[in-house]
């Protein structure tokens, strides 16, 4: 498996995703500069957390311009398999391959912890190896974090299976205190129509180990790989 990591100026997240893909699941890994123009032979794209060009304007708004965009997404309209993690989320949703936004956490502040997701939806390559109501670990850092659309979206949204994530409690019930950022319907991450872009406020790549107190982002990427050997 062969993955590109694309780094914009104010990721830093970057290379926990390389060294999730690399060392935790064995792929061949590289990053690729928001300048370039092509993405090269690969079989996911990830776009990292971070601050990309400072978050100006507003998160994403300016790495959606970036030189390498466009081939994103050819890459995608392709069928190709994309992630954004967090500011790569927000870049998605930017970009409009991805709908809705992020916008600011409704305690207004900056939340750093470990929150517990209810997989809601096994229909994408993202998800599909992993048994659908099961609660992941994964940490969150983010101060733009809550995912707002309009009616007919989250109808859309939900009738079509594209929620892909929601903050639960540890029971995987749904309630306010669960939800850490006041996303619409406790939504933590969403696919395209399609199924292959997702976006997630969460970091797997920052759950692919025991010692970092949680190796559930893994099933993820896991689920990811064995979609792209069924498709080989």
């Amino acid at each position: 498996m062969k993955a590109a990591v694309v780094v914009f100026p104010g990721s830093n997240c970057d290379a926990d995703a390389l060294i999730c893909l690399r060392d935790r699941m064995g792929w061949d890994a590289d990053y690729v500069w928001h300048g370039e123009t092509e993405l090269g032979s690969v079989d996911l794209v990830v776009l990292p957390g971070g601050f990309s060009y400072g978050d100006h304007l507003r998160c994403g708004a300016i790495a959606r311009f970036a030189a390498i965009m466009p081939a994103v997404e050819r890459f995608a309209e392709q069928g190709g398999l994309v992630v954004g993690i967090c500011n790569g989320f927000q870049v998605l949703c930017e970009a409009g391959l991805l709908p809705g936004a992020l916008t600011q956490n409704s305690g207004l502040k900056f939340i750093s912890d470990t929150v517990t997701l209810r997989v809601e939806s096994c229909r994408s390559p993202f998800t599909q190896g992993i048994e659908s109501g099961r609660l992941l670990r994964i940490p969150i850092a983010h101060g733009d974090g809550r995912y707002v659309c309009d009616a007919e979206t989250l109808e859309r949204l939900e009738s079509n299976g594209q929620i892909a994530f929601r903050y639960a409690n540890a029971l995987g019930e749904l309630d306010d205190a669960s939800n850490p950022n006041g996303s619409m319907s406790a939504i933590a991450g969403i696919v395209n129509e399609r199924g292959n872009i997702l976006g997630m406020m969460p970091h797997p790549e920052r759950a692919s180990s025991d010692l970092l107190g949680s190796s559930d982002g893994l099933a993820i990427f896991r689920s990811v790989e064995s979609a792209l050997v069924g498709t080989q």
